[in-house]
Formats: structure tokens, sequence, C-alpha cells
């Protein structure tokens, strides 16, 4: 009741101030754009008037009493104890309006669970921090990562602008096409995940060694992003979702640039890279998968995170580093990388790892020598 009330006292400012705009979600739940979310927002909508009308009824009644039934006016108090016929109506009166928010809410959220009939399957795979995605039954699987470069400090500095996808964008984007049911199968490679787009309605926990179901359909295409909505570490913040929603002949065609994109990475983990190549195509893959750990610079975070910078890590045993970064290091934060990326990516970046931040051990790792360590 007191959040209605507070509400409505919001849409009476908003009326009564000086022109100035506020977004629909600033007030209220925002609409969705597929059946189950438009449900929950009508829902939703729905409890809200239920709960004003109750306000105004209980708050009307109380006025009432209080104004016309004060002492002062030498009302005399009633002398019964009970009212029989009283308490059964106000048992009955909440019971009923339980019932009409009760059967739309149920028929919604068995909408919700039922992954029937779907038309396409992906498999959405959280890591720390970025998702994986596994078109089944497509061949088309990609890692999605944050595109602001060293989120943690660039966040801070005010050296780039904030517009409204701040920290909400992402090098591959999920595409699906228009009119068709996306069945979502949920998991994870470490903790536990959330994965949410609120114009979805879709909020599933990723959970190691388990998996979850979800589904959306929708008939409005467009550009559609969450994040991840369970506490998952330092870098929880910076996990974002964007689906985009094309037509079908526009899916088509990603869907043939994708395959073609697979195609040319198979063929490069073939062929002898030069220093030029590695050390262009390595600042590529640390920027997107190592820099929100070891920094830009190489520096790492201290006492958190090691420095690649001058450090025998990186100078050291060159089939050493291979191995840590093909299959990490247990018991800490370095990750196994040999599951998420190609032989050329690996090659490329510990080439540039080599040779960055004033290193210059003149070292070269190809392609081949990674197929060969793991």
């Amino acid at each position: 009741i007191m959040r209605a009330a507070i509400r409505v006292a919001g849409f009476i400012s908003l009326i009564l101030s000086s022109g100035q705009s506020l977004a629909e979600y600033q007030l209220d739940m925002r609409p969705g754009v597929t059946s189950f979310s438009q449900g929950a927002y009508e829902i939703h909508t729905l409890v809200v008037w239920i709960s004003v009308v109750i306000a105004i009824v209980v708050f009307g009644a109380m006025t009432y009493a209080i104004i016309n039934h004060r002492k002062s006016k030498g009302h005399k108090p009633a002398s019964f104890d009970d009212n029989l016929k009283l308490e059964i109506l106000w048992t009955i009166v909440p019971f009923i309006i339980l019932g009409f928010m009760a059967v739309p809410a149920t028929k919604v959220l068995l909408d919700m669970e039922d992954v029937s009939n779907s038309d396409m399957s992906i498999k959405v795979t959280a890591y720390q921090w970025k998702w994986h995605y596994d078109y089944l039954g497509e061949d088309i699987s990609f890692f999605s990562n944050i595109t602001t470069p060293d989120s943690l400090s660039v966040a801070t500095s005010g050296n780039v602008e904030m517009d409204e996808n701040y920290l909400l964008d992402v090098d591959n984007r999920v595409v699906v096409p228009v009119n068709k049911k996306i069945r979502l199968l949920f998991t994870s490679n470490d903790v536990i995940h959330a994965w949410w787009i609120p114009a979805f309605g879709v909020k599933k926990d990723a959970i190691p060694g388990f998996i979850n179901e979800s589904w959306f359909k929708t008939d409005k295409p467009g550009v559609y992003r969450g994040q991840c909505a369970e506490l998952c570490g330092t870098n929880h913040g910076f996990m974002p979702i964007v689906v985009e929603v094309k037509s079908e002949a526009d899916y088509a065609a990603w869907v043939g640039v994708q395959k073609a994109a697979a195609a040319e990475a198979a063929a490069s983990a073939g062929k002898t890279w030069t220093m030029d190549e590695l050390m262009a195509h390595g600042e590529k893959v640390y920027t997107t998968n190592c820099v929100a750990c070891h920094q830009a610079s190489g520096e790492g975070i201290p006492n958190v995170f090691p420095s690649l910078k001058g450090t025998p890590i990186v100078t050291g045993d060159i089939a050493k580093h291979i191995e840590v970064v093909v299959k990490g290091v247990p018991g800490t934060a370095m990750q196994a990388f040999g599951g998420q990326l190609n032989d050329a990516d690996i090659a490329a970046l510990v080439t540039y790892e080599r040779n960055a931040w004033g290193n210059n051990t003149g070292d070269v790792t190809q392609p081949s020598d990674i197929k060969a360590a793991r």
C-alpha cells in the first residue's frame, strides 16, 4: 500500500513538474517485448491499482473515523467485542482479491517455464567475466566481452564519454531471428552468474554443473541489453549482455558471416605468422581477455594480479608461459584459456606479452607450437 501511495505521489509530482522528462522505468516497470514480460508488466499494473483502491478505502475509513468519531465530539465508543459477519467479510474479500491476482500470475509463470516447441537453442556459459554462446546445430560459437577497455580504471578516470550504453556494449552480440522461439540453456564455468535482460523478462542463474532453461520470442526487431544479475566477483559490473533481433533474411546473412569467419580462423591456425601480425593480433586478444586483471600497461594490480612487465612469467621459459595460458593456474584467478581461445589467438597473445611493455625477448610463437602444447 505504501509503495502504491509513493508511486501515485510520483506521478502527481511528474505532472506538476515544469516539463522535466523522466525515463519511464524511473516511475514504473518498462513494458516488455515478449509475451510473458508484457504479462508481468500487466500483472504489476493490476496489483498496483488494486493496492491504490485498497489504500483509498482503508485510509478513507480511518480518516472518516478519526474526524467523526473522536472523543472531543462526544462520541461514545462501541461496546461490542466482535462481529462475525464482518470478520467473515474481511476474510472472503481479500481471498477474492488474491484470486484475481493469482490466476493471471500463475498463467505467466507457467508460460515462462514452457520451453517446448522452440525453433532454435543457444547454450549460454558464464565465465568470470564474460559470456560464451553456442548455437546448437549451427556450428556457431563465440565469446562476448565488454568492449570498454580497462573497465575498472576507465569507469573513474573521466576519459570516456559515459552515454546511455556506457559499459553495456560487447564485441560479439547474440543475434537471433524475429518471431522465433529461442530456447536458452544456462550453465557456468566457475561461480554462479545470472543472465538478465529486462525487456525479455528473462533472468536465470547460470550455475556450475547444472543446466537452467528459459526462452524468449519477440516480434520487435531491435537491440536489447542486460547484465549479469548475480554478484560473481571483482568485475561483476562488467559483464553486459547484448541481444540483437533481426529479420530472418538479415539473420541468415549474419549466420553466413559467422561461418566464414570460423573457417578463416581455422585456416589461420595452419599458417606461419610474421612478428608484426602476431603483435597486432596479440594486442587485440590481450585487450579483450587479459587487460581487466593485468592492466593495459602489463603491470597488474599489486597484491591481486601479477605484473607481466619484466617478470619471469613472460621473460623466462616460453614453454612454461604457454602452459600457464593454455591450462591456467589451479587455485588462482588465472583461467585456462585453452578452451576459450584458438591456437592462433594464444600464439599471438604469448608473442605479444613477451615483446610488449619493454620485455623485448624477441620470441615468436606460432599456432603450431600451441597445438603441440595442448
